[in-house]
């Protein structure tokens, strides 16, 4: 057993993010593990581009409201304490309220072949953002 140091926290790049937003990195394992976990922070409106993950991503909300949109135009709302989980491939995009800081820990997969775990597309957009959300599916 032994305590894992951290990276600094940094800032999530701007061309796989919209506004604000930084993040930690919780654990990146080490064969065998393929875990991958980030503590993500989004400043009000900001929001990842669209993506998708080869294994599925899991999103858990510590504070803030999460919006969590799909290419069919649904966008959830999540609150602390809820967790989102993305199936393989299903393109998508996650971000903070318009109002509100938010806050989320991130959870997914290296794919085992090295094959990319996350491919990444193009920004969201406003009208994308704003749609009508469901509190719940």
């Amino acid at each position: 057993m032994e305590f894992v140091q951290p990276p600094p926290t940094s800032r999530a790049p701007s061309d796989w993010f919209t506004g604000d937003v930084w993040w930690d990195v919780v654990v990146a394992g080490r064969e065998p593990s393929r875990l991958r976990a980030n503590l993500v922070r989004f400043a009000p409106g900001a929001r990842t581009h669209w993506h998708r993950h080869a294994l599925g991503q899991t999103l858990h909300v510590v504070s803030g409201t999460a919006l969590v949109g799909t290419r069919d135009g649904t966008v959830l709302e999540a609150r602390p304490g809820e967790t989102v989980s993305c199936p393989p491939d299903e393109e998508h995009w996650h971000g903070a309220a318009p109002d509100r800081f938010m806050e989320h820990l991130a959870l997914w997969e290296a794919t085992a072949d090295g094959s990319p775990e996350t491919t990444w597309a193009e920004p969201v957009t406003e009208q994308q953002y704003a749609a009508p959300r469901t509190r719940r599916p």
